[in-house]
């Protein structure tokens, strides 16, 4: 099922990230983290692909096995920036040929490495180049792009920021999937402003449940996220005791979903970081809104 008219449905849903291993020790235990995610029967279940393709490898093979033991439609990601026009075209052949029917097209993260390298020389330089390529070459394919709530960290400002998700838009991108977000106000607001613009397709909010304070930096680091002070307060009094944290965490993205269901919206993306456990206790604390 294509993820742009799933998420015309009326009905309330949850969706989750989940994301391939490093290395082959690891397969194991990522495959059944992730396979645990998908018995609890998201709406759909996104994989990603790692800075750089690091992960690359094992991105199809998480998504396809995902998609044909659980039923479940799957978003393969698929990043370009460290790619060239052959590797891409093969990555969205093979995903062809394991009937994927959503692509989640990204730039990709710019590792020190790649920050290093001679630009100029790059087959792609951003999202919209490699939206274009999908459509060119697979256009049955369900186009995802990413969106930034609180601004891309290398725009200028937001409205520079807008126009180029609207060109991404206009390239083929059938729905969009923000960057995690613990204001929901904020999205909000960013929705108002893409709608202003002529931006009509449908926009997932992604969330992050935070169960560990050192979570904290590193989603700042990522994405630039603003804290609210009732977050702050809620790390500062629990980040010390995992078990409490863990717990205020979840209560705290269950919060967050609620209110976006409350005010209209009908769909919502968690970034699961592969825990199983997190995954059900929100699911459980919406059990009878899902239903």
């Amino acid at each position: 099922m294509k993820i742009s008219n799933l998420l015309k449905e009326e009905r309330y849903s949850l969706s989750f990230e989940v994301f391939p291993p490093k290395t082959s020790t690891a397969f194991a235990s990522i495959k059944a983290a992730t396979e645990a995610i998908a018995a609890l029967g998201p709406s759909f279940v996104s994989v990603t692909y790692g800075a750089g393709g690091g992960t690359s490898a094992y991105t199809l093979d998480m998504a396809k096995n995902i998609q044909n033991k659980f039923d479940i439609p799957c978003l393969a990601h698929l990043t370009c920036v460290s790619s060239n026009k052959e590797t891409v075209a093969q990555r969205i052949s093979d995903i062809q040929a394991a009937g994927i029917g959503n692509i989640m097209a990204l730039r990709g993260d710019l590792t020190p490495e790649l920050e290093a390298t001679d630009r100029s020389q790059w087959h792609y330089h951003h999202a919209v180049e490699l939206v274009r390529e999908i459509k060119s070459r697979a256009p049955e394919i369900c186009i995802g792009g990413a969106c930034y709530p609180e601004v891309h960290p290398e725009s200028t400002n937001q409205k520079e920021d807008i126009l180029h998700l609207k060109e991404k838009v206009e390239a083929g991108c059938d729905f969009l999937t923000t960057q995690m977000f613990f204001d929901n106000n904020l999205f909000f607001n960013f929705l108002y402003k893409i709608r202003e613009t002529g931006i009509t397709v449908p926009v997932l909010p992604g969330i992050m449940p935070i169960t560990k304070a050192n979570q904290v930096e590193r989603a700042i680091k990522l994405s630039g996220s603003f804290m609210p002070q009732r977050f702050k307060s809620l790390v500062d009094s629990f980040g010390e005791n995992p078990a409490a944290m863990q717990q205020a965490g979840i209560a705290y993205a269950t919060d967050q979903i609620i209110d976006l269901f409350a005010n209209g919206i009908r769909h919502v993306h968690v970034y699961s970081m592969n825990k199983p456990d997190v995954a059900e206790s929100i699911l459980c604390n919406l059990s009878e809104i899902l239903k």
